[in-house]
Formats: structure tokens, sequence, C-alpha cells
């Protein structure tokens, strides 16, 4: 059975997550962006990926580091959610098998 604790967590992180991508629609919704500016708004959910992947960067664990691998030559050719799932699953395998 899951925490209680754990669970309220992934709820919560769930809701901000969803709140702060409605949030920019909501905020601009009456607005016409500038291209520079449509080209942030867009890039900006592969900036936060990025920041959650970067310490992997530094991490000795072998598995990580093949994980971190296979993300990015699947980041190099597919589209982000693909490339998503490849990242979770590698990484959760390697570090089942690999440790």
């Amino acid at each position: 059975m899951i925490d209680t604790a754990t669970l309220l967590t992934i709820v919560l992180m769930a809701g901000v997550t969803y709140l702060t991508r409605i949030g920019g629609y909501v905020v601009l919704r009456n607005r016409v962006l500038s291209a520079r500016a449509t080209a942030v708004m867009e890039a900006a959910p592969g900036c936060v990926l990025i920041s959650v992947i970067a310490p992997a960067f530094v991490s000795r664990n072998p598995a990580d580091l093949l994980a971190l691998a296979i993300t990015f030559i699947a980041a190099t050719r597919l589209p982000m959610l693909p490339t998503v799932l490849i990242g979770i699953a590698s990484a959760g395998l390697l570090r089942h098998f690999i440790g």
C-alpha cells in the first residue's frame, strides 16, 4: 500500500504541474505574442526537462549515465514524449538490472 504522505506529494506535484501548464494560457489568452516570445514559450518545457535530467550528468552510477546516453540519442531522433518515455523506461530498467 502506498504511504499517505507519498500519495499526497504526488497529487500536489501533479496539481502544481497542471496549474503551471494552464497558467500561461490563462494569462496570455487575449494577447498576441511576438515570434521571439512564442519561441521562448515553446522552449520552456524542454528547459524544465533539462533541469530535471542535468544532475545525472554528475552521477557516478553507470546505470544513470547509460540511461542519460540513451535518452540523449532518443532526443536527437524523436519528439519529446517518446524521448521522455524512453528515458524513464531505460533509467528504471538499467537501475533494476545494473543497480
